[in-house]
């Protein structure tokens, strides 16, 4: 988990480099390739428009696509809208169960400033990885 923390925390910092360059108003097509671009210079290794199948009791029923993916352990939904909906949440957590990536960011290149939600898969207990309340 450390080691996605100085990821994301890469990630915001690219951002926010990003917006104070470009600021609102253009499309995520634009913001996705920057950020592509922003990243890579930081040394990680990025994935832009990377198709992942979602699958259901085994079988696959369909397909999206992360904006970005981030060194095969972060998932990064970009919109470039004036306000974050609940649905765009959960678009993210959706993606989040549907790879078992624990980490992912929403970022929002708005028309005020960029908005930046962290989610978190959430872990259910089994045998193999039995998780205990705190």
């Amino acid at each position: 988990m450390m080691r996605e923390m100085k990821i994301t925390k890469n990630v915001i910092g690219c951002a926010f480099e990003v917006y104070n360059t470009l600021g609102f108003g253009f499309l995520e097509s634009v913001y996705e390739k920057s950020m592509y671009y922003e990243l890579c210079n930081k040394g990680l290794k990025v994935r832009r428009q990377h198709p992942i199948e979602v699958h259901y009791k085994g079988k696959g029923v369909g397909m999206f696509t992360a904006d970005l993916l981030i060194n095969d352990r972060i998932i990064v939904e970009l919109k470039s809208v004036s306000n974050l909906l609940p649905i765009h949440e959960m678009q993210l957590v959706n993606y989040l169960k549907a790879t078992k990536m624990d980490t992912g960011l929403l970022i929002n290149f708005g028309q005020d400033k960029v908005y930046i939600k962290r989610k978190f898969r959430e872990l259910k207990a089994n045998p193999e990885n039995p998780v205990n309340p705190v």
